[in-house]
């Protein structure tokens, strides 16, 4: 007989449609979170604790993701995360509590407001389908961005580059292993030898064709596809764009200000990593038209 679907209540909310924004680091996740933690009854986080454990715990060894207690762990650590009490905005990064106007521990949503719940936590992308499963309803925007563009801003994260460091490779981290972008086993040796610049590319690499996998899978309803340079440059168009998909308005005023993003690898990126970044991610850049030759 089959079993009814799980119904997960936070704060007394049952947690219907919940939307989870994905892409690689750097992609434009935490600037369209920014904007949904503004919109009417949404309560979206963005990098809680209990989430970032486990998402990494599955990027470590991906074989956990597989099993059959990953839905279960992944919807409790969001469950944690979504709830509102006194000091929870505390335990959130700061972005999170900058994009919700918190200035001390918070909450920065009442309870009673609530009518969705969204996470916009980094490498999110790497678990999607266990939240397919945990969140049959669920509602996904992904963002794309230049991978050029991504790898400047990895190169300038140390939260990024930590993930590079030679400990990565230890307390059983599983290969092949879409994470670091390693496909192959026998990869792994160039993988350690390779410059930061190459693993970033990887990295977005990895992402983009975890994207597209998403994409072929889900019908357009419950996927949304922006790229990160259409919501800079048109944020208008872009906000009203999300606020159909996900039946919501969308405060376009969140999206403004981020002009220098787009492009900006010309002046970041040295000429060696703008090499390496091309000659790694190649076929993806010239699919998605940031590439031409």
């Amino acid at each position: 007989m089959r079993l009814p679907p799980h119904i997960l209540v936070v704060n007394g909310v049952k947690v219907r449609r919940p939307v989870f924004l994905l892409g690689a680091p750097h992609s434009g996740a935490a600037l369209l979170a920014r904007a949904l933690k503004r919109s009417p009854g949404f309560h979206v986080t963005m990098g809680r604790a209990s989430v970032a454990h486990v998402l990494h715990a599955f990027a470590r060894k991906p074989s956990i993701a597989r099993t059959s207690g990953a839905v279960r762990v992944l919807r409790d650590a969001l469950a944690e995360s979504w709830q509102v009490l006194p000091g929870s905005c505390g335990e959130c990064a700061a972005p999170c509590r900058e994009a919700g106007g918190v200035t001390g521990a918070g909450p920065c949503v009442a309870t009673g407001d609530i009518v969705r719940f969204g996470d916009g936590s980094p490498d999110l992308i790497y678990s999607a389908p266990v939240l397919l499963q945990a969140f049959p309803d669920a509602r996904f925007v992904q963002l794309v961005r230049d991978g050029r563009d991504v790898a400047a801003d990895m190169l300038a994260d140390p939260a990024c580059l930590a993930w590079f460091r030679p400990a990565m490779l230890g307390g059983g981290t599983e290969f092949p292993n879409a994470f670091l972008g390693v496909s192959k086993d026998e990869h792994l040796e160039h993988w350690k030898g390779m410059p930061a610049a190459g693993k970033c590319a990887l990295r977005w690499r990895s992402a983009v064709r975890l994207s597209a996998e998403l994409r072929r899978s889900l019908p357009a309803g419950r996927l949304l596809t922006l790229r990160y340079e259409d919501l800079v440059r048109g944020p208008a168009q872009a906000a009203a764009t999300l606020a159909e998909h996900l039946e919501t308005r969308v405060p376009k005023v969140a999206l403004y200000g981020h002009e220098a993003g787009a492009g900006a690898w010309r002046s970041r990126l040295r000429p060696s990593d703008v090499e390496l970044v091309e000659r790694v991610a190649r076929k993806e850049l010239t699919r998605l038209g940031y590439l031409t030759s």
